[in-house]
């Protein structure tokens, strides 16, 4: 079971991965943000693109509701300046709602159903953690793609989140 202190941890630790990997994209120009690359989503936008759209369809589970998103990568925001706003707002409704979580509400398991018509059943801080794997399995993505430009990588790693925010733990 997630306790709510991990879940508020992996909510931060999204939204400050978000930060970083966008800070980097956004300053580049922005024939290399859309550039056709040998890539599962095609390019960087729509990397994280994506992994936006991933995080709306789990928000939705979470909230048990439907997602109304017809595929995993339908393009909701094709300038990257549009889809960093939403990312934030998304992020932020992350953090809010992880730092309302008790342990009996991050336990609640919830139904919900995939794109493809498979159906699923997880506890709410499952999904969370689904949601923050799969956001850190993509950035991975656009890390690869930034070495083809080639550009500056984030360094995006835990240790570094708990480092840059004061919280790596001391030596003895």
């Amino acid at each position: 079971m997630l306790p709510p202190a991990a879940a508020r941890t992996l909510a931060d630790y999204k939204k400050w991965a978000n930060q970083e990997t966008f800070a980097i994209v956004t300053a580049l120009p922005p024939e290399e943000i859309y550039k056709e690359r040998p890539t599962l989503f095609k390019n960087i936008a729509h990397t994280l693109n994506h992994t936006y759209v991933v995080d709306c369809i789990w928000q939705a589970h979470i909230e048990g509701r439907p997602h109304g998103l017809p595929a995993l990568n339908v393009v909701t925001h094709p300038e990257i300046e549009a889809l960093w706003a939403a990312q934030q707002e998304m992020d932020e409704w992350y953090v809010a709602w992880a730092g309302a979580q008790t342990d009996a509400t991050l336990a609640r398991e919830q139904d919900f159903a995939l794109i493809g018509g498979n159906a699923g059943r997880m506890s709410l801080g499952e999904m969370l953690l689904h949601v923050v794997n799969h956001g850190t399995y993509h950035r991975g993505f656009v890390a690869d793609l930034l070495t083809q430009i080639p550009a500056r990588r984030p360094s995006v790693d835990l240790p570094v989140y708990k480092r840059v925010r004061g919280q790596a733990p001391v030596r003895p």
